[in-house]
């Protein structure tokens, strides 16, 4: 795939292509060539993370007149999410267009949900540098407007346990884990208790048939209350 591919692809073509280049620009790149780190996508991934969530927020806000704002909280999030940046990225594809450093790629990077996620933020944010923010918008809004109708509709599979890793190692490194509390119930019917701890504290608790499910309790436990407190 070519870059002038992808253009087409996400339904905008740059007036200044170089801010396409940069946006698939990864660090990794940049350090192999001896470039500066203002080559890689890096702060047009800050700025496109900034809009995304803005423009997906405010359609939210559009769509659900009566909604609460601890919903369109949920569903923003099950939209902006790096999942949700991967798999559109993986429909695009973009990995092939992203310029890698050698090792990176030999790692698969080109495949990781991480850097895929981060270049698609940063290619909204090229858009929204090149065109202005209606432009962004309207990218933003074709790419992810199926996305945005699936969450509304409940559609999307909330995965708790990775939107807290996500919120937590944001802040640096955090030493999580989960665990078993007890379990309770014949081998048939057993019902497991969870608790997640974040360095030692515990932040959540969560019950659920399987243990897979007890921690993504825990998870979203922790995601709507205590958590809140360590951001």
């Amino acid at each position: 795939m070519t870059n002038e591919t992808f253009q087409s692809g996400i339904g905008y073509h740059f007036s200044d292509t170089t801010l396409l280049e940069k946006a698939l620009t990864h660090s990794s790149y940049t350090r192999e060539h001896y470039l500066g780190r203002e080559y890689c996508n890096e702060r047009l991934e800050f700025l496109g993370d900034a809009f995304f969530d803005a423009i997906v927020g405010e359609e939210l806000f559009r769509r659900l007149p009566s909604e609460e704002e601890g919903m369109l909280t949920k569903y923003r999030a099950a939209v902006v999410c790096s999942r949700s940046l991967a798999s559109e990225g993986r429909k695009l594809g973009i990995g092939p267009v992203i310029k890698l450093g050698h090792g990176e790629d030999a790692s698969g990077g080109r495949d990781r949900d991480s850097i895929i996620a981060d270049a698609m933020e940063a290619v909204i944010g090229a858009v929204f540098l090149d065109g202005g923010y209606d432009d962004a918008k309207a990218t933003v809004l074709s790419l992810f407007g199926s996305t945005i109708s699936d969450a509304v509709a409940g559609k999307l599979h909330s995965d708790y346990k990775t939107e807290f890793q996500e919120k937590i190692q944001a802040g640096g490194p955090a030493a999580i884990s989960y665990e078993l509390e007890k379990e309770t119930g014949p081998d048939h019917d057993k019902t497991f208790y969870v608790s997640l701890s974040v360095n030692g504290e515990i932040m959540g608790e969560g019950k659920g048939k399987t243990k897979k499910e007890a921690e993504q309790n825990a998870a979203k436990d922790a995601l709507t209350g205590r958590v809140t407190d360590v951001f």
